[in-house]
């Protein structure tokens, strides 16, 4: 079976290709806004690689919701070529680290923080969103694992820096654990998008 992963939740997205168990494409690059064409000329070079596509993995964040969006649209095109199946995984419990249990956090903006616990790179509990209390306590709690975080952590100085890796997702794709989404894939929305009205000219009542 070959599998393709991408994912762009953070500042620096990835592209694996697997073969079975044999890695033949592993490629890191910048996934901020003026690179985003990036992803594009890597997932060429992976087509090039393999005859066929049967399983296409998305990392779904927590994380940047344009990379994500550019990634699962990025997906969606491929799938509509290759006929591929077509899974979602939280890149959360795809970093790259060693430990196989630890906690992931991270800044939900506005005071608030998303908290993740990550066993055989499955999301046990979350990512759900926390305030500052509640992610301490959280921590508190689940002392004796590790905590990573994709960027720095407001207030909260312990976590590693870990980025979230395409070749982790492929291989857990291709074992079917950690998938949280088929087909249908959206990013992980942690809370309702936040929506300022603009201002009504004077005499005009906001609604119209």
């Amino acid at each position: 079976m070959i599998t393709l992963a991408l994912d762009t939740s953070t500042s620096q997205g990835s592209v694996a290709l697997l073969a079975d168990d044999l890695l033949l494409l592993d490629e890191r690059f910048s996934a901020d806004r003026s690179h985003t064409a990036t992803l594009f000329v890597v997932l060429e070079k992976a087509r090039a690689l393999a005859p066929r596509i049967d399983l296409i993995a998305v990392g779904l964040g927590p994380g940047s919701y344009a990379g994500v969006r550019i990634a699962i649209a990025a997906a969606l095109g491929l799938q509509l070529s290759s006929g591929a199946r077509l899974v979602g995984i939280p890149s959360v419990a795809a970093l790259e680290v060693s430990p196989h249990a630890y906690l992931a956090i991270g800044d939900a903006r506005r005071e608030t923080f998303y908290f993740t616990r990550v066993v055989q790179g499955a999301c046990v509990e979350g990512p759900l969103l926390a305030t500052r209390e509640e992610l301490s306590e959280r921590l508190r709690g689940a002392s004796e694992l590790p905590v990573f975080a994709t960027e720095e952590v407001p207030g909260f100085p312990q976590p590693a820096i870990a980025l979230p890796s395409a070749a982790i997702l492929a291989r857990l794709a291709a074992e079917n654990r950690g998938i949280v989404a088929e087909e249908d894939l959206e990013p992980i929305y942690l809370r309702e998008p936040h929506i300022t009205q603009p201002k009504s000219p004077p005499g005009i009542p906001p609604h119209l």
